[in-house]
């Protein structure tokens, strides 16, 4: 059973009034989920809502050449399975766990008919308002930015969801994320270093100048936090 001050380090559950979110921790699974680990399946019916606690989880739409591109990142600010939520039962794109660490899971019937419920509803609508504009800003991002500013934007997002300043992943897999080349993320990657704004060795980077990051990064990673912050509680530390 998870005991509330755990699910605490979930900004969704923080937000849950006690004496309701009592009635959900008896159902709730403790998750250690692993870097690369797929929670849902293009296409397939959601059967477990995950909030993550210290994971970061990917949302990666796949097109039909096995090119990929990430779409939204989620991480102890939310929930991962919102389709469930919008009556659709099936996702269009993977959820793939980015960073490794602890989610909290929990069945997808019993988060449907909470949803229902005046006080839960509007948080969560206000969450799956947020997120999407996490995803249309992405694709404008993709569209009309150049790669170092994706990465800047992209290394904010992530960061925002971690706990600490670093960064456990390979060039290759953001560039998967961003659907770029490996050589203009390795390109942006080695500007970002030699101006002292991160520390990259391989399959990890560290976060040196959070600032010098944010003035490099176009304003889509502004205009999404201003929403979150705008939406949601802050995420616990």
């Amino acid at each position: 059973m998870l005991g509330a001050e755990e699910a605490v380090s979930n900004g969704i559950l923080r937000s849950i009034p006690a004496r309701d979110l009592a009635r959900w921790l008896p159902y709730f699974e403790k998750r250690e989920l692993s870097a690369g680990k797929v929670l849902h399946e293009s296409g397939e019916i959601v059967r477990h809502v995950y909030f993550p606690s210290t994971a970061v989880v990917s949302i990666k739409y796949a097109m039909e050449n096995g090119s990929a591109a990430e779409i939204a990142v989620v991480g102890r600010e939310g929930l991962v399975g919102v389709s469930l939520l919008l009556g659709g039962g099936s996702t269009i794109g993977n959820s793939v766990v980015q960073s490794a660490g602890q989610a909290f899971r929990i069945r997808a019937d019993l988060v449907r008919h909470e949803f229902l419920s005046p006080v839960i509803m509007p948080l969560l609508l206000r969450y799956i308002q947020a997120l999407f504009t996490q995803m249309s800003q992405t694709a404008v991002c993709n569209r009309y930015h150049v790669v170092d500013q994706q990465l800047c934007r992209w290394l904010l997002l992530s960061l925002d969801r971690l706990h600490g300043n670093s960064l456990y992943i390979t060039q290759e897999v953001i560039a998967g994320m961003l659907g770029v080349r490996r050589e203009g993320v390795t390109e942006a990657a080695a500007k970002l270093q030699k101006a002292g704004v991160i520390r990259y060795t391989r399959g990890h980077i560290e976060i040196l100048d959070r600032p010098g990051l944010e003035e490099r990064s176009c304003e889509c990673y502004a205009v999404v936090k201003r929403e979150y912050d705008r939406l949601l509680p802050t995420p616990p530390h």
